[in-house]
């Protein structure tokens, strides 16, 4: 919040809400720190002692030491005691009034007297013990990670994956493999018995989502900027490192490529967005989401226009929109544990600096970072630029990337197909079953010439050679 006092008196101008209150200098400290609690679990906010009533009539403090005491006081009162910077005085209409600020993002769950509570538009709201858990487990305070599995025991893990694992650590001694996992926090020891925790079930797991639900990735290419009935779509279920590399593997099959002209004249191949930056989300998604959110799992969708990833739960700790360049919270500690040991991510470094730096390397849009209603969404977005047809229906060569949304003159194509005209329109007279499969070389040679025999029957490409020297080319008009 700026403490300006013309910001200040713009704020209460827009009237009492969820960040904004004001009492009176008497207002009890029990009411004073009530709503300071409410806030401080929330978004906080500005508190303004000396104004009064639905009109905010400003009345002003006849004693602003004693008010900021009295702030001091509520302050106090609340376990744990909450630390916010000093109450400041401002003026207005020419009367003093106590300016208190809540940051947003504190580090604990506060309440008082045995209550919890969280602001609901101007109502200090009792939290439920289900989000009370929620909260906690958002600011560090509880992990679900942690906690055993109902139901689960050792036979569920996978121990062959859990060997493998260890195995690449090295340097710890003659430890087994479960007590190593017991160290990392994978397993715990209740009544008696080790049992797996919510993250060993999630790392090392024969059948993750049986125990921890919407432990999943929903993965979907839509042709145009929306959704559609146009798609394809993979269910990625499984064991958190066999998600990722499911993920990348889909991402290699569905991004589009762009090919172009480099300064020498080599045609150059990279996809809409840096592979790096693309892989990094999926990564941070799987590693920073809220799993304790059992009703919906990630979603990677990729759009002709931008690629959306999707996931549950909030920012964790005091990550915010406003500093999450700079700030390092981790609400799963060790799964991020487990996912650096394995390679897939860096364990001071979480990501976002350089998915960034990547996107402006490729001279695309930075990412956009946004809160939704239940999770966190980035959005990388490509440059979408047509190329400009001649007077033979073809279009000239270009040092630009071509997009089809899913489409070539209003037929529908596959990515690899694009790749297929992508390299026609790019100066290349001809295209081989060999020039599409060295595009596209993690898909079967059946496939490619299905593609390409696909083009023909859709008008689009014309065979001519026989066998061995066959190849296509753009049909004319």
């Amino acid at each position: 919040m700026s403490e300006t006092a013309d910001d200040l008196w713009q704020a209460i101008k827009g009237g009492r809400n969820a960040r904004t209150d004001w009492m009176s200098e008497s207002t009890s400290v029990e009411a004073l720190a009530t709503t300071m609690v409410a806030m401080a679990n929330s978004q906080g906010g500005v508190i303004v002692l000396g104004v009064v009533g639905p009109t905010a009539t400003v009345i002003g403090v006849r004693d602003p030491e004693s008010a900021v005491d009295r702030v001091l006081q509520a302050a106090l009162a609340i376990e744990p005691p909450l630390i916010i910077p000093m109450p400041k005085v401002r003026h207005l209409k020419t009367r003093p009034v106590v300016v208190a600020y809540v940051p947003r993002g504190m580090p604990h769950v506060y309440s008082l007297d045995g209550r919890y509570l969280y602001r609901e538009g101007v109502n200090n709201t009792a939290l439920k013990p289900r989000d009370i858990r929620r909260l906690m487990m958002e600011r560090g305070e509880t992990s679900f990670e942690t906690d055993i599995v109902r139901g689960a025991s050792t036979e569920d893990i996978d121990w062959d994956k859990a060997k493998a694992y260890v195995d690449t650590l090295g340097a710890l001694g003659d430890s087994s493999v479960e007590e190593v996992l017991i160290k990392r926090g994978c397993l715990a020891t209740q009544d008696g018995l080790v049992r797996p925790t919510n993250a060993g079930i999630l790392l090392f797991g024969k059948e993750p989502q049986r125990h921890v639900r919407g432990a999943d990735i929903t993965a979907a290419r839509f042709a145009g900027e929306t959704m559609s009935d146009i798609f394809t779509r993979q269910d990625i279920r499984g064991s958190l490192p066999d998600q990722i590399r499911r993920a990348e593997t889909f991402l290699r099959d569905n991004l589009r490529k762009d090919f172009r002209l480099g300064d020498s004249m080599t045609r150059e191949e990279r996809y809409e967005y840096p592979m790096e930056a693309a892989r990094e989300l999926v990564v941070n998604a799987v590693a920073h989401r809220d799993y304790s959110i059992q009703g919906d799992g990630i979603r990677l969708f990729l759009f002709s226009d931008r690629m959306e990833v999707t996931s549950p739960g909030g920012l964790p700790g005091p990550v915010t929109l406003s500093n999450i360049r700079e700030e390092r919270f981790s609400r799963n500690p060790v799964i991020v544990q487990v996912l650096s040991d394995m390679g897939f991510i860096e364990r001071l470094g979480y990501g976002v600096d350089r998915v960034i730096d990547l996107m402006a390397q490729q001279n695309l849009r930075a990412p956009e970072f946004v809160e939704t209603a239940g999770g966190f969404r980035v959005t990388l977005y490509s440059q979408p630029q047509s190329a400009g047809a001649g007077a033979d229906g073809n279009v000239a060569a270009s040092d630009k990337p071509f997009v089809f949304d899913g489409q070539y003159r209003g037929v529908p194509i596959n990515i690899r197909q694009e790749a297929a005209l992508t390299y026609l329109l790019s100066g290349n007279s001809r295209i081989t079953n060999s020039d599409l499969q060295a595009l596209c070389p993690d898909v079967h040679p059946e496939t490619i010439r299905r593609d390409l025999a696909d083009l023909v029957t859709k008008n689009i490409l014309r065979k001519l050679g026989q066998k061995r020297g066959s190849y296509y080319v753009l049909k004319r008009d």
